[in-house]
């Protein structure tokens, strides 16, 4: 039996973890994570909530950046989530870029709510621009 992806409103832990990437505050957002939370951006694979916070700090440390979410979705467990991400570095923030997003979270059945992986595409995006 297969379900179809419903329209839904983003849950506030979803808005709670944008936040947390935008500003590397980690709380509780990234609470919903755990050590085998697995988490696939483009071709990096990496494994367990602190890694995944060091992953966003590496990258996004240098930016200033800022993500809008313009769409969610459910169905059975799986959250899809699609964006837009404005950055620009630091160095020049009047050099701002927008990228969209999507995030696929797999939740785990049991309470409280636990990930357990999350998928992200981002772009087309200038890299040269923001890297």
């Amino acid at each position: 039996m297969t379900h179809d992806a419903t329209p839904a409103t983003t849950p506030d832990w979803i808005l709670q973890i944008m936040r947390e990437i935008d500003t590397l505050e980690f709380g509780e957002g990234f609470a919903h994570m755990t050590e085998d939370t697995e988490m696939f951006f483009g071709t990096a694979h990496v494994r367990g909530a602190e890694a995944i916070k060091a992953f966003f700090v590496k990258i996004d440390e240098p930016l200033n950046i800022t993500h809008d979410v313009l769409e969610c979705w459910s169905a059975d467990g799986v959250v899809f989530l699609h964006g837009e991400a404005t950055m620009a570095k630091k160095t020049e923030p009047d050099h701002m870029v927008r990228a969209p997003f999507m995030h696929i979270y797999y939740l785990d059945d049991g309470q409280p709510l636990r990930i357990r992986s999350i998928r992200i595409t981002a772009g087309p995006l200038e890299t040269d621009t923001v890297m």
